[in-house]
């Protein structure tokens, strides 16, 4: 049988205090339970953190760089799902930062843009983990900025929306084949509104973005690119993620949010932690058959915005980030269809 989650408790935002909204949102086919289980795994070995880049390469999972609350690192890490241990790999070269992108095309993991606490930042660097080595590549395209969102489909990889100074929603494609240090090439703009601090994550060859800040304010569009489409067709929006319809289906919707973390897994996509007014540690499901969203088993950490993500061999991680004063370690891999069972997440 699944769980009833009940909330005890929700704390009101203000200097030092995290809200924890363990059970704060509900889908409205959910009748009050959620479906889901956390697992705790080996903690991070590095500095605790939060903002800082996350990549796939070959069965493996990596950190690099991010904010521990004093300064801006540079330090690489790799974990290693099946056996369950992080280890130590080269120093990234280029100024220390949070807020950068990254993503990874074969056994290269590319690392770009970010803030080292003066500057918005616009370098761009290949991570070959086959010789455990960096290299600086071609500058990225677009003007320097930070929270922006980074992607890879076949074989190339892209860098969209963000902040320089102004909100941001171009998108630029990076062809790591062409020349010694790449080309980029500015694609056709996001339909949708500016943003930074969205989510993006990728399905069959298709880059999906949403959640993320404007002028203040969360957003609610959802937007498909595909870059194999004419420039005129890439883009195509799907439903809000916030209750906007007449029908009953988004009633229940809470998503809108910025610094979240998403993955993949299971022919299902998922977005859980962030901010918005308050810290969030919920997780919500998007079934991409049908364009819905369901309400699943919050993160069973700590309430925090700025975490890391990525999918390793169909598992989903969560790991990293920060309250308003305290950065974490801690990783956790999510099940989706299990019996939420807490002593499991000890």
């Amino acid at each position: 049988m699944t769980k009833v989650k009940t909330l005890f408790i929700c704390l009101a935002a203000g200097v030092g205090t995290i809200a924890f909204l363990s059970a704060c949102n509900r889908n409205s086919n959910s009748s009050d339970t959620t479906v889901g289980n956390w697992i705790l795994k080996s903690s991070f070995e590095g500095v605790a953190r939060s903002e800082a880049v996350a990549f796939t390469i070959g069965g493996k999972g990596y950190i690099v760089t991010g904010y521990d609350g004093t300064k801006r690192l540079n330090d690489l890490w790799q974990y290693d799902a099946e056996y369950n241990f992080w280890q130590q790999k080269a120093v990234f070269p280029g100024t220390a930062r949070n807020a950068a992108v990254g993503f990874a095309i074969d056994t290269k993991g590319y690392i770009g843009t970010g803030y080292d606490g003066y500057n918005k930042l616009n370098d761009f660097w290949e991570y070959d983990s086959d010789g455990d080595t960096w290299t600086q590549k071609a500058d990225f395209g677009g003007s320097a900025r930070y929270n922006a969102v980074g992607f890879s489909i076949n074989g190339k990889g892209y860098i969209s929306t963000g902040f320089d100074g102004n909100y941001l929603k171009d998108i630029w494609e990076f062809d790591p084949a062409n020349g010694a240090g790449g080309k980029w090439t500015q694609r056709v703009s996001m339909s949708g509104e500016k943003r930074m601090g969205a989510v993006a994550f990728v399905y069959q060859n298709k880059a999906y973005i949403c959640t993320g800040v404007y002028s203040g304010g969360t957003v609610n569009d959802f937007n498909v690119f595909d870059p194999s489409q004419p420039e005129g067709q890439a883009w195509t929006q799907l439903r809000k993620i916030s209750n906007v319809s007449d029908d009953s289906y988004d009633d229940d919707y809470a998503i809108v949010r910025s610094k979240a973390v998403s993955f993949v897994m299971n022919n299902k996509a998922y977005v859980c932690t962030g901010e918005n007014g308050s810290i969030y540690k919920d997780t919500w499901e998007y079934d991409f058959a049908t364009d819905l969203w369901t309400s699943k088993t919050p993160f069973e950490g700590a309430a925090r915005s700025g975490a890391s993500a990525f999918s390793i061999n169909n598992r989903g991680f969560v790991l990293l980030g920060k309250s308003s004063t305290y950065q974490f370690e801690d990783i956790r891999e999510f099940f989706p269809d299990q019996e939420y069972n807490e002593a499991e997440d000890q």
